[in-house]
């Protein structure tokens, strides 16, 4: 018999994210997550009505800030 790990556990496993866990995971407000989809700076996919944001997409998002960040420097 197997026990679930508690959420914040398990995202670490998870290589699809809903829009609130991205919220939670960059600590970023709901409208700045929407923002960057619709700009192109975070990548996201659609299945049927939910928006996910894979992984990689969070992964480069971060890359893409610490970049910016080296560059206004």
């Amino acid at each position: 018999m197997t026990t679930s790990a508690p959420d914040s556990v398990r995202l670490a496993d998870t290589q699809l994210y809903r829009v609130t866990d991205v919220m939670r995971l960059l600590r970023m407000s709901c409208t700045v997550i929407y923002d960057q989809i619709r700009t192109g700076r975070l990548r996201s996919v659609k299945q049927g009505r939910a928006r996910l944001i894979t992984a990689s997409a969070i992964g480069d998002y971060i890359a893409l800030l610490e970049k910016e960040a080296e560059e206004a420097a």
